[in-house]
């Protein structure tokens, strides 16, 4: 006879059977049941967040940087020029005498075309180019490139070899144009973008070569080059190639904050290898104002003072603790120097906030003032650091 208790049980587990069997029946029935539409909703609602996701991930691709390339590279142009250079026959000395003159003619000098190559960017829809002097500061012939195919003859508004800016002009209007930015708030490993026709590459596609790097480091005095000062430079691993001179170096959101001129080489190598260095957008602003204006850049000052580098022996004897810096030698009467105080032994050691290492830094520095501007002169006299005004008098 089966217990009360194995009847209780058997009972409830009779239920739950039938109502798992009936909860299962009833939705397979009601999945029979639905519409073909509804099946149909079904299998587009998945195909719809596939899409989706597909599109999320192309988006994804977009970021800051190829907005920012995709904004800036209208106003990025190659620039080809020719030059006209005076050569020396190596073999003159040999046709100097008339016997050889007869036969040969007048083997001295002569005028050769030269080519040259390299980048800019249009600062205004009028047609208004910014590169370098050593791109085009000497040429005959100036053809600009833009990215739309067409070709643009232009002429030199004027150029500064001194800071290495050169200022063009096509004719041209609503022209695209890049948004000059400042460098003075630049951050150290910020990313930054270099534009630019390396290698005359701009010519295969009508379009600028982009690389992407960061700000390396800023305020880098640099040796002069040919009489061309580089102080204040902007250091970048933004890959920078023979070619890639006078070209746009963009923050991340668009703003010109430099232009691209020098690369440092090792070991005979002429490639990128990661130091790079650009003008500052604030100083080529200020030069292309003046050559807007007059051509050319006023430095016809005074100052009235003859100075030399330090060596270990001065910096011994002045007990100073390194040899950057320049000594004053002389100082000529009733001059800006005399003026300002300054005397003979003092050690100048920054002017204006730009530290001096040596003579060619101050020769590069002073290259930064116009006349009637007054200046903060830092020395040390007596083993105390002083400021000296100095006003630069016209010459």
């Amino acid at each position: 006879m089966i217990s009360k208790k194995v009847f209780i049980a058997s009972v409830i587990a009779l239920i739950v059977g039938v109502s798992g069997a009936f909860i299962y029946l009833n939705s397979k029935i009601n999945y029979d049941f639905v519409s073909s539409n509804e099946k149909g909703n079904l299998t587009l609602t998945n195909l719809q967040l596939a899409k989706k996701f597909n599109d999320d991930i192309a988006n994804s691709r977009r970021n800051i940087i190829t907005e920012t390339v995709q904004k800036v590279s209208p106003a990025i142009v190659g620039i080809n020029v020719i030059e006209i250079r005076k050569v020396r026959d190596p073999f003159s000395s040999f046709f100097d005498d008339p016997f050889f003159r007869q036969f040969f003619g007048n083997r001295g000098n002569y005028n050769q075309k030269v080519q040259g190559l390299g980048s800019g960017y249009i600062i205004s829809p009028d047609g208004y180019i910014v590169t370098n002097d050593h791109v085009a500061g000497n040429a005959a012939e100036i053809t600009i490139t833009m990215t739309d195919g067409s070709h643009h003859k232009a002429e030199i508004i004027g150029s500064d070899p001194t800071s290495d800016i050169c200022l063009l002009k096509i004719d041209g209007k609503d022209l695209p144009y890049v948004e000059l930015g400042t460098s003075n708030d630049l951050i150290i490993g910020e990313w930054v973008i270099a534009l630019g026709n390396p290698f005359g590459l701009f010519e295969l596609n009508d379009k600028p070569t982009v690389t992407l790097g960061v700000i390396s480091a800023i305020g880098m005095n640099l040796e002069p080059i040919n009489d061309r000062y580089y102080l204040n430079m902007i250091q970048t691993d933004a890959a920078i190639n023979g070619g890639n001179s006078g070209g746009a170096l963009v923050n991340s959101i668009g703003q010109v904050i430099g232009m691209n001129t020098l690369i440092y080489t090792a070991g005979g190598n002429q490639g990128n290898i990661g130091l790079g260095f650009a003008i500052p957008i604030d100083k080529v602003k200020r030069i292309v104002t003046e050559l807007k204006t007059s051509g050319k850049i006023d430095r016809d000052f005074q100052i009235g003072m003859s100075i030399q580098s330090i060596d270990s022996g001065i910096a011994n004897y002045y007990d100073l603790k390194s040899t950057k810096g320049v000594i004053i030698t002389k100082v000529i009467p009733n001059t800006p120097a005399d003026k300002a105080g300054l005397k003979a032994g003092d050690i100048i050691v920054e002017i204006e906030g730009y530290r001096i290492n040596n003579e060619q830094t101050i020769f590069g520095v002073f290259q930064e003032f116009r006349a009637g501007q007054e200046i903060s002169v830092k020395i040390i006299r007596d083993n105390s650091e002083l400021i000296k005004k100095m006003k630069l008098d016209k010459r």
